[in-house]
Parts: C-alpha cells; sequence; structure tokens
C-alpha cells in the first residue's frame, strides 16, 4: 500500500482546486493577458478620416451679396461677367474677370458690385481662369485654362490695381499639359497650382524651388513641380443634397477656384457643388491640404459656380458664370474664416484631450500589467512551495 499515498495525493495535485505546475502556468497566463488587454486597446490619436472632424455648413447659410452690374459704362471688347471665373476683394472692391474668350479685362466694382471701370490685360491671354492678390497688393491671373491639354506652357499674368500695367510670367509642369482653374497665393508669396481633374485627385504645383511671385522669371518659362495632391472625394460625400451643377461623383476633384485669406491662414477651394476651407495657421497650405479640410460648405444653387474670393474682413464670396440667362448674384457666408478658425481651435483642444485620456490609460493598463506579473509571479512561488510540502509527505 505504499504506493496508495502518492497516487492519491498526486491525483489531489491534479485536480482543479489545486491545478498542479502547468496547470498554474496556464492561470497565470489569462491573468497576464487579462491585465495586459487595457493596453492593447489604448491608442493615440485616431485612425478615423480627419474628413470626420470637419464642420458642415448648409447652402442656406449663404446670402445673396450683390448682383454684378456693368450696364453703366458699359464692357470693352472681349471681356465680359456673363463668365465670371475668378474674384478678388481688397481695398473695398471687387475685381473680376471671365474666362476665355471674355479675358481681356479685369471689372473693378464697389461692395455693391457695381462695376466703376475696366482694367485692360497688359498682354492678350489664352485662358484665364482665377486671380489673386499677391503679398506686393498686385493682381495675379491665372492664364492656366487648357480644356484639350495642348498647352507648352501656362502663365502668371501680374496687373497694379490702379493703372493695369503689368507682365507675363510664363511657366512649365514638369509632366505634360493639365486643366486647371485654380490659383492660391500664400502668404509668403509662393503661388500653388491646382489642376482641375474628372476623375481622381488634382495635383498641386509650384515654382520650383518655392519662388514666390515676385521671384518669376519674365516671360519666362519657370518651371513647376508637383508638391502634392489634393483630394477631397471622402468630405464631400456620395449623400449629400442638392447643390452645384453637377453629379456629386463628377465633380467633387473638379477644382474650379481658390482663395487664401487677408491674414494667410485659411484658404478655400471650390467645385461646382461645395467650397472647402482649410486652416493654415502658420500660412502652409501644403500642411493645411494634407490635414483635410476644416469646413465644407455646401453651395446655393449656381448656373456654373467657379469664382471665389474671401473679403478683408473674413466674409467667403462665390460667384458664378451666367450660362445664357442673367448674371447671378454673388453669394456671401459671413465670417467663415472665423468659422475656420474656431474649428481648428476645437479640434486642436479635443486632440489634446485625447492625447491626455490615451496616457491616463497607458497608465492604468501599466499599472494592471505590473499587478498581473506580480499575481504571477506569487501564484509560481505559492504552488512551487505547495508543491514541495506535498512531495515531503509522501512516504
Amino acid at each position: 500500500m505504499r504506493g496508495y499515498p502518492w497516487r492519491w495525493h498526486r491525483r489531489w495535485f491534479s485536480t482543479a482546486a489545486v491545478p498542479d505546475c502547468p496547470r498554474w502556468s496556464a492561470a497565470a497566463t489569462v491573468v497576464v493577458l487579462a491585465g495586459c488587454a487595457p493596453l492593447a486597446t489604448v491608442t493615440v490619436g485616431s485612425a478615423q478620416s480627419v474628413f470626420l472632424d470637419r464642420a458642415f455648413v448648409d447652402a442656406s447659410e449663404f446670402t445673396p451679396d450683390c448682383t454684378p452690374d456693368d450696364s453703366g459704362v458699359g464692357a470693352p471688347e472681349g471681356a465680359s461677367l456673363d463668365e465670371l471665373s475668378g474674384l478678388a476683394s481688397t481695398g473695398g472692391l471687387l475685381y473680376a474677370v471671365g474666362d476665355s474668350g471674355s479675358d481681356r479685362a479685369v471689372a473693378v466694382m464697389g461692395a455693391d458690385c457695381v462695376v466703376h471701370r475696366w482694367l485692360p490685360l497688359p498682354v492678350d491671354p489664352y485662358d484665364v481662369e482665377d486671380m489673386a492678390v499677391g503679398p506686393d497688393g498686385r493682381l495675379w491671373l491665372a492664364d492656366v485654362g487648357d480644356n484639350g491639354r495642348r498647352r507648352d506652357t501656362v502663365a502668371l499674368i501680374a496687373m497694379d490695381r490702379d493703372t493695369g500695367a503689368g507682365e507675363l510670367h510664363r511657366l512649365t509642369y514638369p509632366d505634360g499639359p493639365h486643366d486647371a482653374e485654380t490659383i492660391l497665393i500664400q502668404r509668403d508669396g509662393t503661388p500653388l497650382i491646382v489642376t482641375k481633374e474628372l476623375f481622381g485627385a488634382g495635383s498641386v504645383y509650384r515654382p520650383v524651388g518655392g519662388a514666390e511671385v515676385g521671384g518669376l522669371a519674365t516671360p519666362g518659362p519657370t518651371p513647376l513641380e508637383k508638391v502634392g495632391v489634393l483630394d477631397v472625394s471622402e468630405a464631400s460625400g456620395a449623400d449629400a443634397e442638392g447643390g452645384g451643377t453637377t453629379a456629386q461623383a463628377l465633380h467633387s476633384t473638379m477644382f474650379t477656384g481658390g482663395a487664401v485669406s487677408a491674414d494667410g491662414t485659411v484658404a478655400a477651394v471650390r467645385n461646382y457643388s461645395d467650397v472647402f476651407l482649410f486652416s493654415a495657421p502658420d500660412g502652409d497650405l501644403l500642411a493645411a491640404f494634407a490635414s483635410g479640410p476644416a469646413v465644407r460648405a455646401r453651395v446655393p444653387q449656381q448656373p456654373q459656380g467657379e469664382a471665389v474670393a474671401f473679403t478683408e474682413n473674413g466674409d467667403l464670396l462665390i460667384a458664378s458664370e451666367a450660362r445664357g440667362g442673367p448674371i447671378p448674384p454673388v453669394q456671401m457666408l459671413p465670417g467663415a474664416v472665423s468659422l475656420v478658425q474656431d474649428q481648428a481651435r476645437a479640434h486642436t483642444a479635443a486632440e489634446e484631450e485625447s492625447a491626455e485620456s490615451a496616457g491616463s490609460r497607458w497608465g492604468i493598463g501599466i499599472g494592471i500589467g505590473i499587478a498581473a506579473v506580480s499575481v504571477v509571479a506569487l501564484t509560481t512561488a505559492l504552488g512551487y512551495v505547495v508543491r514541495r510540502r506535498a512531495r515531503s509527505e509522501i512516504p
């Protein structure tokens, strides 16, 4: 009978009540995994799209501001606001230009959109599509339209706002012709051209090395370099209602105009249905594009909306071609710049709060992990002691 007590003790140590060493180890592993589970769920930041953080503005927030009217002065030959494509606001005045075939002069309008006079372009353009005000205070017209994608060069045309004097600055793409309708001039003077694509993201180009507008060769050409892409297709959303002029699936990357706020901290890029507003507190528009739009604003119905501008007090203006009908009114989104800045501050605060929360969760998870390791050590030691004692009792 000497073997019986040994077998009895052995079977007792193999029960669920007091596991043998392998079972002690398995139990300890379960404890460790349970303790480390919080660590697996902790994330720093969010893997979700930045577009989920944007603010949305309905088209009803826009209000008619004024309707362009040149009846008092008439339009010179080759100039018309029926195809208004570029718009700029500075010095309490509005400047507007049509596109190909109606782009031989710039209309100078008061705040009521009544044309005071026309400024003939200093050169014969090919297809002006947009306009901006540079740090030098001059108008910069983007002669970058190329529907057939066959131009060897495109151009920026500089114009004095008072006299109309200026010069031509030719540009060349590094990868062949592109159609474009958007010019943005950063507050450091660097011009960015965004292409208009039927499908796929728009490409962003600038003069090689980031040359500012005042440093462009006359007449050039100055080579361009591709520095990024602009894709707002996710921000557009296929389920959005109304607005604009073209089917949602087609126009999300058909960018038709751009603008930069007077202080250089907010950029707007529009298509036929939306205006996308980007926060650039340091003036870096490429970084702003990479971060995604802070605000998406649906535009009211327009025949063919292409122009966008900021007023000096931060309101957003949009304008449209007539497409055979009466010239449509310029529409205004009041306080657009403040809206973007407020949204950016709220987003930054939320990120900081998330980071602090993530840090706290990491601390809790690490604490649980340490406790789990301690339990493993304790249970292993206890199992060893119990096992030794049990064996010492075996005859």
